[in-house]
């Protein structure tokens, strides 16, 4: 197949390059130039607009737009221009960590014109482009068949994981590491309430090792303080631990490196999700209390760091290359219905 990547950043441009080395063909746009070159030497062609990008696809519909961009107005003024550039039939795939219900209104809108509208929420970070990616997937059946090639390029495959207990059948997609979780929102709220969780184990992991860093506290009876290895601990936490993860394993490497987290400064920020899951437990009336505890602790350490948050920032920055300091403190506000405006 042949697909438009939108935004050649740190997971669009590695995903790109899994999808073409999988033999798909990928048209790359991005708005600067270095960043098109360095696409184009890896082997995809390179367009510098979207109108372009779209010109570049095979003429036989369905053509397919894979938007991976910054949740908010970047993605929407985008799934606008591709509103008139696209016809009946074509499919635009937003595989950046919208938010649900915005996938809702851009795919009825768009639906007025009969382009299809996929929503894939994406895990994965950097280490995707070798690891894979765990996708979950929202929107109508049809188009999310047409691009199983796609997903089945980009996802991690059964690789060596066992399988669980009880599955004898055939191997579904999810075992493959991609699902088709439901209708049009679907995806984002997966992987939306997916971030939310992680929220919480990262807490916990920041939290407990801090509390094994400072049993060496003059607080404590000095028969009762232990100076603990941290980095060991960690290692040997990965093997065969029931709190193994590969959040751990990046705590670990991170901890190895540097014991102290002195290259970090504690300073957690968030981008969105873990909100709006907290949210959704509102709306639901499902008690949340370690995702909001979580979530209200990234708040706490803009104002006073913890050890606890120095191995939070590690662990994002080990996952998804989230350095401090470069992204915004507070996601930004979700558009008005600038789509239907537009219309």
């Amino acid at each position: 197949m042949k697909i438009a990547m939108i935004g050649l950043g740190k997971m669009g441009a590695n995903m790109g390059r899994r999808l073409m080395k999988a033999g798909h063909g990928c048209v790359g746009f991005a708005r600067s130039a270095a960043t098109r070159e360095a696409f184009a030497k890896a082997g995809g062609e390179t367009a510098a607009s979207l109108a372009e990008a779209v010109a570049l696809l095979d003429a036989t519909a369905p053509r397919a737009v894979w938007l991976m961009l910054p949740e908010g107005r970047t993605t929407e003024d985008a799934a606008i221009e591709l509103g008139g550039l696209l016809a009946a039939g074509d499919i635009v795939v937003d595989g950046g960590n919208s938010f649900y219900k915005d996938d809702i209104r851009r795919a009825a809108v768009l639906a007025q014109k009969g382009i299809q509208y996929v929503d894939c929420g994406t895990s994965g970070g950097v280490w995707g482009i070798d690891r894979g990616y765990c996708m979950m997937i929202g929107g109508p059946e049809a188009a999310v068949n047409h691009l199983d090639p796609i997903f089945s390029a980009l996802a991690p495959g059964l690789g060596d994981t066992p399988r669980t207990p009880g599955r004898s059948q055939d191997i579904a997609r999810s075992e493959r590491g991609y699902v088709h979780a439901g209708p049009t929102g679907a995806g984002h709220f997966v992987k939306m309430v997916h971030n939310g969780i992680e929220y919480g184990l990262m807490q916990a992991y920041g939290e407990g090792f801090d509390i094994l860093r400072n049993k060496t506290s003059e607080d404590l009876p000095e028969t009762e303080r232990f100076t603990l290895d941290l980095p060991e601990i960690a290692e040997v936490w990965r093997r065969g631990s029931v709190i193994s993860s590969w959040l751990l394993d990046l705590g670990a490497a991170a901890l190895l490196a540097d014991p102290g987290l002195e290259g970090y400064s504690g300073y957690v920020q968030d981008s969105g999700e873990g909100r709006w899951t907290v949210e959704a437990a509102l709306e639901e009336a499902v008690p949340a209390a370690v995702i909001t505890a979580a979530l209200f602790a990234r708040f706490r350490s803009r104002e006073e760091t913890a050890f606890s948050d120095k191995m939070l920032s590690a662990m994002r920055f080990g996952f998804g290359g989230h350095v401090e300091g470069t992204e915004t403190t507070d996601p930004k506000p979700r558009p008005a219905a600038a789509l239907q405006a537009a219309e």
